[in-house]
């Protein structure tokens, strides 16, 4: 599995607090199954999360480094989550955020009740210049877990949606699981990720997947967990 979404470097927002717990989680992810993984940590512009890609860049190489001195194998790629504003065009442009692995894709996340006047035409403008927009876990919104349709129209916008391996297995509750196996069964999934902020011990993206395994062939199932993913990070 390619992973899209992650909070693995040390100390910029709420996931890895210390490089020794960055080098954790990898270890984690690498022995399910994950190959590539991209950091994106939260960028929240005029907040406390909204480190600047210059420091991201320092701090994942300093994170490759720790783990190729453990000898876990794993590619790194930078990105951001990015929440919501209209500004993102001049972020990238001044370097202030990244895309994920310096390619067009954006993950960008909405506030959590998914509720933003104006966000699909932030949306629009981005892909008239040519970005291409992932909505990070959309499964976890309030306002989509409440109105499928809003999904099912940013689909056809030519928005993509990224799910989080955990809502799979009830891990954000049972109605982003409901939503998630929704998006599941009608093939509106893109990506996945784990969404992780620190080790948890368990064997949830394994898990995840023998579920996932009931609504995809295995030919679907390796695009939603591989091949879409590796147009972001350059391999086809």
């Amino acid at each position: 599995m390619i992973d899209i979404h992650s909070h693995i470097l040390p100390g910029v927002d709420d996931g890895a607090d210390s490089l020794d717990t960055s080098v954790a989680i990898i270890r984690e992810l690498v022995s399910q199954g994950v190959t590539d993984i991209i950091a994106t940590p939260h960028f929240i512009d005029e907040t406390i999360y909204a480190t600047a890609r210059r420091e991201n860049l320092r701090l994942l190489d300093d994170v490759k480094r720790a783990i190729a001195n453990e000898r876990i194998e794993a590619k790194l790629h930078v990105g951001n989550e990015i929440y919501i504003n209209d500004k993102i065009d001049e972020l990238i442009t001044f370097n202030r955020i990244s895309a994920l692995a310096d390619s067009q894709y954006l993950l960008i996340e909405l506030p959590m009740s998914g509720e933003l006047a104006g966000y699909e035409d932030i949306f629009r403008d981005l892909m008239r210049n040519d970005y291409k927009i992932i909505l990070a876990h959309p499964e976890r919104y309030t306002a989509m877990q409440g109105d499928f349709g809003i999904l099912e129209r940013l689909t056809e916008m030519g928005v993509l949606l990224q799910c989080n391996t955990g809502s799979f297995i009830r891990q954000y509750g049972k109605h982003a699981e409901k939503v998630a196996v929704q998006l599941a069964k009608r093939d509106m999934i893109f990506a996945l990720g784990s969404d992780m902020h620190h080790t948890r011990g368990g064997e949830e993206i394994t898990q995840s997947i023998k579920k996932l395994k009931k609504y995809y062939n295995d030919e679907a199932l390796e695009r939603v967990l591989t091949g879409n993913a590796q147009e972001i990070i350059g391999v086809v």
